[in-house]
């Protein structure tokens, strides 16, 4: 078992390694605008999982997945070539779901905001339908309530 400050640091010397194949080595003309977001690899330095986003529409992202798929041995044998560990990792690419993610609570976000301002403006006009707190008494009421209710102990002074 390897100490996992060293599979974070091959991790993210393989991220690095992959990108510039991506940018110099890999012409595959599937391969969209594919940014390498993170790279995990286990603690026996087995597996590498990169995560990558791709900028565009659905069929991009298709072929962006097919390209890296195709590409995925010549992408080892750079990486084996680049690091210094006796096994080259495995490598998986999984597409980042974070944007996707980011977006969905943005807009969850941006509903309550405008929930909270519609919440606010019926506010704005509205009253009472009794007393502001019905539970408040005066201290008059408490003080007669205290002295009529309360059981008299006679040790306690």
């Amino acid at each position: 078992m390897a100490d996992p400050a060293r599979a974070a640091k091959l991790a993210d010397r393989i991220k690095v390694v992959v990108a510039q194949a991506l940018e110099r080595r890999i012409k595959d003309p599937r391969l969209g605008f594919v940014t390498i977001t993170d790279a995990r690899v286990t603690n026996d330095l087995q597996h590498a999982t990169l995560y990558y986003t791709v900028f565009g529409d659905e069929e991009q992202q298709a072929d962006t997945k097919a390209a890296l798929e195709s590409a995925r041995g010549i992408l080892r044998a750079e990486v084996g070539k680049n690091i210094t560990v006796r096994l080259t990792p495995t490598l998986e690419f999984v597409a980042d779901e974070i944007p996707v993610n980011a977006g969905h609570l943005e807009e969850l976000i941006r509903a309550a905001k405008q929930r909270d301002a519609e919440l606010a403006a019926l506010k704005e006009g509205a009253s009472y339908a009794g007393d502001a707190d019905p539970y408040r008494k005066d201290e008059e009421d408490f003080d007669e309530g205290l002295e009529s209710d309360a059981p008299v102990d006679s040790d306690a002074k």
